[in-house]
């Protein structure tokens, strides 16, 4: 075996790299990380499958149409009118 070997000409990366996915480094506040762990652990599911799950939903959520107070306002005058708020 030698003492040293060159691999600054070789690529960098993983060996099999996976599909559909990215590795980054993140940097999450504490209690964000903490509630995702208890969370993977209660339902037995790892932290990142459930940040990414959160992450998606949150992306899905983006493309709907935002509540604009022209749609509001007709809902809340007849709730008010039947008596319901």
């Amino acid at each position: 075996m030698r003492d040293e070997y060159d691999f600054s000409q070789d690529p960098r990366g993983a060996v099999i790299p996976s599909k559909g996915k990215t590795r980054i480094t993140l940097y999450l506040d504490d209690e964000i990380l903490a509630s995702f762990r208890e969370r993977a652990e209660a339902f037995g599911l790892g932290y990142q499958t459930l940040i990414n799950e959160a992450l998606k939903a949150h992306l899905k959520n983006l493309s709907e149409q935002p509540l604009t107070e022209n749609a509001l306002r007709p809902v809340l005058l007849e709730e008010l009118l039947q008596g319901n708020v």
